[in-house]
């Protein structure tokens, strides 16, 4: 393991395509079975729907639990306590306040006041996100006119899914509006990771140091709020101990494939995070998600990802 994250034979293992299939399917099914599993989480610590802080310390607990979980596992690969390259601190540091406080203090609040289902879908559009951003970022990967209809077709999508009366309310402005810039903290995370692991060449050590200063920092928020959390059953444990080790996993590899892929090919695959939530959503939380309305908007947004990373042709 230690090889493959540190060698240039195994490098390319990282770079040959059937395995980035495998490892971002991989990952974005986790990703997709953390939408009803956070709301299933709520339910069984008798967190309640205005009980912001309690949500904030949920998610500071999970993610530096987290965070250990890929250090201790990096530790034993290396033999040796996983240290951080000082030119690296203040890179990690941002990324864990991005892409692990601010990213998931908005996706916890957001997941209370929508449905899983709408937590899926909104999710993707971090992607046309880290398409805009990379835009300014690496002069490789610039706007194009293809790229710019995939997001119009994208957001066609995140319109019709909202489509319905209570549109204006405060619970459709506090959901579908907090999982939005949510979507928005991991585009951005997305970038830094990149640049980071140009500096701390081990994508685990990135992951779990930024995993346990975002996840402390909500700890602290999380505390100074008023919040509480406490296991209130065996089932309680097991569901909060699979969200900390989703969370390791798939953070611990998908920043391993920015390493070493281009954005937009690693990024296609977040389509298929709103596919596996919609259908665990229906699965574990028995929502009515397979309507016309609701698959339309899937469909769309998995369109326009679609048209935004498909391959070059000489007329693009």
């Amino acid at each position: 393991m230690e090889e493959i994250l540190n060698t240039d034979q195994n490098k390319n293992f990282f770079q040959k395509n059937i395995n980035i299939i495998i490892c971002c399917i991989f990952c974005t099914s986790l990703w997709g079975s953390a939408f009803p599993c956070v709301k299933l989480g709520y339910e069984l610590f008798n967190i309640s729907v205005d009980d912001i802080f309690s949500k904030i310390l949920f998610a500071g607990w999970r993610f530096f639990l987290a965070g250990i979980i890929v250090l201790l596992i990096t530790a034993c690969i290396q033999k040796k306590f996983p240290k951080l390259k000082k030119e690296a601190i203040k890179s990690v540091v941002i990324l864990g306040f991005i892409q692990t406080t601010l990213e998931y203090i908005f996706f916890y609040i957001g997941l209370s006041y929508a449905s899983g289902f709408k937590g899926a879908i909104l999710n993707p559009t971090s992607t046309f996100m880290m398409i805009i951003l990379a835009h300014f970022f690496y002069k490789d990967d610039k706007l194009t006119f293809r790229k710019t209809l995939g997001c119009i077709v994208g957001f066609l999508g995140i319109i019709i899914v909202n489509l319905s009366g209570d549109v204006n309310s405060q619970s459709s402005f506090l959901g579908e509006g907090c999982l939005i810039i949510s979507a928005l903290a991991f585009a951005i995370g997305s970038i830094i990771s990149k640049e980071a692991t140009k500096i701390e060449s081990n994508p685990m050590i990135v992951t779990g140091y930024q995993l346990l200063i975002g996840g402390f920092i909500l700890i602290v928020f999380g505390l100074i709020g008023g919040g509480k959390l406490q296991v209130t059953s065996t089932s309680a444990f097991m569901l909060f101990l699979y969200l900390a080790l989703l969370s390791s996993i798939a953070f611990s590899l998908w920043t391993t494939l920015f390493k070493y892929n281009p954005v937009s090919k690693v990024s296609i695959f977040n389509f298929l995070t709103p596919i596996f939530g919609t259908i665990l959503s229906a699965l574990i939380l028995s929502e009515d998600v397979f309507n016309l309305k609701n698959i339309s908007a899937l469909i769309l947004v998995c369109f326009g990802i679609y048209i935004v990373n498909k391959p070059k042709t000489k007329n693009t």
